[in-house]
């Protein structure tokens, strides 16, 4: 992605080939609009599963598929993808059109699907490049907008009562990310023990069930062309039924801390570039959403840092094996640390 939000693709990598004439010959009989005839280019992000473009005459298509390789059986779910953008077509919250799921991994090799290709910007840096600050202030609130829309999305009506289970989520996943971590320990993060300790004693007593996006940040939008305005909602792996606060304390981890690669946030003059303040945007999210207020928001920021931990230190112990997909896994042991300790930090602060 360059300045200003312009979405790059590139030649297929050699190990994400597959036979374009086979999958020409498959859509021809399964899409109206299809005319046959394909280009097919790789898009620079979607690293977990590999997500393509598919220019068929005057029209253009995103494929999304399986990585290749032994897979973990509920990894790189494409299908939950396509069933979750299915159900959401006319929700309200904007995603693109999905048009087709295939489950016969001898047409390219792994389950796929395709979906419209939804024209417009992406912002991989959360800082916005390129826009002005009044774009900012834009973006940030349809940004909240959108978020609201998804979590007041009725989940049983939109088909998706089995997506996830409606109770205990901020539980369960406080149990799995502390398992995870023990399992990929390298060396002692006191903060990180103490925050382990502290989340599951002190649950919220907000119980709310909603969808939940799993992953929900700039990167993961479309922003159309012209405008500050989100377009499409992408990248749905991670989605289940739990707790929609658990979305909003992901977006504001962003304000204690910045990952590797993704692009300073935390650090900027959020005042002089347009960008709301944390508690800003929480007031936006309670305004889109009907809430009043939020109590003891910042156990969902705790609980966010709590997990992106857990998630950085399996990475640095993959690298430390020699494991890992990148070559900066190695820089992610000072990167643990620094989020258990702006946890504890936050709960030392407003506990």
């Amino acid at each position: 992605m360059s300045e200003g939000g312009k979405v790059e693709t590139s030649s297929v990598r050699e190990a994400h080939r597959f036979d374009e004439a086979v999958l020409a010959d498959y859509l021809k009989n399964q899409i109206d609009e299809f005319d046959g005839d394909i280009e097919v280019r790789q898009f620079a992000a979607g690293q977990s599963n590999p997500t393509y473009q598919i220019i068929s005459g005057t029209s253009k298509y995103v494929l999304r598929k399986k990585p290749p390789g032994n897979l973990l059986p509920s990894a790189h779910a494409v299908d939950r993808e396509f069933r979750i953008i299915s159900a959401l077509q006319d929700s309200g919250v904007p995603v693109p059109r999905a048009l087709h799921l295939c489950r016969d991994a001898s047409i390219i090799g792994t389950d796929f699907f395709l979906m419209e290709m939804v024209e417009g910007r992406v912002f991989h840096d959360p800082g916005l490049p390129g826009m002005t600050p009044p774009e900012r202030t834009a973006y940030f609130d349809d940004f909240a907008r959108v978020l609201a829309t998804l979590h007041k999305v009725d989940y049983e009506a939109a088909g998706l009562t089995d997506f996830g289970r409606a109770s205990g989520y901020l539980e369960r996943q406080v149990a799995r990310w502390s398992k995870q971590y023990e399992a990929s320990k390298t060396e002692d993060i006191p903060s990180m023990d103490r925050v382990m300790a502290w989340l599951p004693q002190n649950l919220p007593a907000d119980e709310s069930v909603s969808i939940v996006h799993g992953d929900y940040r700039p990167g993961n939008t479309i922003t159309h062309s012209a405008e500050p305005k989100i377009v499409a909602l992408l990248d749905w792996e991670l989605s289940t039924i739990g707790h929609p606060l658990a979305d909003l304390g992901y977006c504001c981890a962003s304000y204690h801390g910045d990952v590797l690669s993704v692009g300073e946030f935390s650090s900027l003059d959020h005042k002089a570039m347009g960008i709301p303040s944390e508690q800003e945007f929480v007031d936006r999210y309670c305004h889109y959403s009907g809430r009043d207020s939020i109590e003891n928001f910042h156990y969902f920021v705790i609980f966010s840092l709590f997990r992106s931990t857990a998630i950085i230190q399996g990475v640095y112990k993959r690298g430390l094996d020699g494991n890992a997909s990148s070559e900066d896994a190695l820089n992610y042991g000072e990167l643990a640390r620094g989020r258990a300790d702006a946890a504890w930090k936050l709960v030392e602060e407003y506990f």
